[in-house]
């Protein structure tokens, strides 16, 4: 776990120079990557209750979910290598209220975030380890610990095979225990038919919306090019990644709904919302499977948390390293490609990278003794619920334009998918605001 020098870094992220004649899913790892991000408990709480309180009749809304998503990431792959700019080069060019706004969006969503994430990481751990000092906030300050040295030793490649054994994981046990509830196919293969119950409009548009992914979805070009994908001669080995990815988060997100349908909605069992439900959910399987059920969830569980808590720790510090390095770098008059950067792993070991890994991590330590600050709390609501309708409005915006290049300019079908993504994320974040504590 030793850091590496430039050259073996840059030989780390590119291990293929250049594409395989034909796309195949033995080249794949950036999707992989961004589905281990973007799946997190509260997709898994999500999605469970949804289950629960409307067993298989909002299937279609998760199967949705994922088509939303593989149009925004590939629109978003298809920016990186279509253009050979970064995503934050291109919300550059929109205009300086990009940057003020991502740039109060990623301190303020980072500092909460890092104590959600440990803590999310913690609550199965404490709950397989009952007894160890300190309970939930030992294990998550370890948590934060560990995925701040996992990626700050290790380059791209390294970081895409643990996510490899994470994603694999955690969607092996969540699959064994759907399979274990024996889900009523009939019901299932009834609940493609698009159904709206009375009362199910916002958890309908909550699945369809949450199905992987809030920020990491900017991530993935980033991944892209620390993959060594840099130009448009990549864009099928992309877009079967991509593919890849949201099918697989697709099967971890039924999985879920069935799980949800089988176990908790025909025993009209209700849980808690946040990630306690899932340790409802433990208690609910070693009643009705026994003791090695109940744990291996929660081994499930705790990988789902920290994968996406390390896909954050990489991620969202490559965004915002670019962000910074961009903005200090033109203001010296310095010219960079900046694909080329991020494929060479310079970004990874830029001092911006780090600096938000580090308040990514210690700062949000505070919180785990803190009862929810209220204005922190609020403040991360109302900026969390627009950078979404953001994502998709701009790239709306950007691929559209003389920025993109003819051949890779939006079609009636990307435009109509990321358009019905926005009018969706703008709903969600206007019933989100509305929700929050004024």
């Amino acid at each position: 776990m030793a850091d590496t020098t430039e050259e073996d870094a840059a030989s780390d992220n590119r291990a293929m120079t250049s594409p395989p004649r034909k796309a195949s899913w033995r080249f794949i790892g950036p999707g992989i990557v961004v589905a281990a991000t973007g799946v997190g408990a509260g997709d898994l709480v999500a999605t469970l209750i949804a289950g629960s309180k409307f067993g298989y009749t909002l299937l279609w809304a998760a199967v949705i979910g994922c088509l939303v998503k593989i149009s925004l990431a590939e629109a978003t792959g298809r920016w990186h290598l279509a253009t050979g700019r970064t995503m934050f080069d291109g919300w550059r060019s929109l205009g300086a209220w990009t940057s003020v706004y991502f740039g109060i969006y990623v301190v303020v969503w980072g500092f909460i975030y890092g104590a959600t994430a440990m803590s999310s990481t913690a609550l199965p751990l404490a709950a397989l380890f009952p007894d160890t000092p300190g309970g939930l906030k030992t294990f998550a300050i370890a948590a934060g610990l560990i995925g701040l040295a996992l990626v700050w030793f290790n380059r791209y490649a390294r970081f895409e095979k643990l996510m490899t054994v994470l994603i694999g994981i955690k969607f092996l046990i969540v699959v064994y225990v759907a399979a274990r509830v024996a889900p009523d196919l009939p019901a299932a293969l009834a609940g493609l038919v698009p159904v709206l119950p009375d009362g199910s409009l916002f958890y309908t548009l909550g699945l369809i919306g949450g199905v992987g992914g809030t920020i990491t979805m900017a991530a993935y070009g980033y991944w892209i090019n620390s993959k060594g994908w840099t130009d448009s001669s990549w864009m099928k080995m992309m877009r079967l990644d991509n593919r890849v990815a949201y099918l697989t988060t697709g099967v971890f997100v039924v999985a879920m709904l069935i799980i949800g349908a089988e176990l908790l909605h025909a025993s009209n069992i209700a849980l808690a919302g946040g990630d306690k439900g899932l340790l409802e959910l433990s208690n609910v399987l070693e009643e009705r499977f026994g003791v090695f059920t109940a744990k291996l969830f929660l081994v499930g569980f705790c990988a789902t948390s920290f994968s996406a808590l390390v896909g954050v720790w990489h991620g969202v510090s490559l965004l915002f390293a670019d962000f910074t390095e961009r903005i200090v770098r033109t203001r010296k008059g310095i010219e960079e490609n900046a694909v080329e950067e991020v494929a060479k792993g310079r970004r990874e070991r830029s001092w911006p990278f780090r600096a938000y890994m580090l308040w990514l991590t210690f700062p949000p330590m505070g919180l785990l003794w803190l009862d929810q600050p209220f204005g922190l709390v609020m403040a991360y609501g109302v900026l969390g619920a627009f950078f979404m309708p953001f994502l998709a409005l701009t790239l709306i915006w950007l691929l559209n334009s003389s920025r993109t290049p003819r051949e890779w300019r939006n079609g009636w079908v990307s435009n109509g998918m990321l358009a019905a993504a926005g009018l969706l994320f703008v709903v969600l974040c206007v019933q989100q605001v509305r929700d929050l504590p004024w």
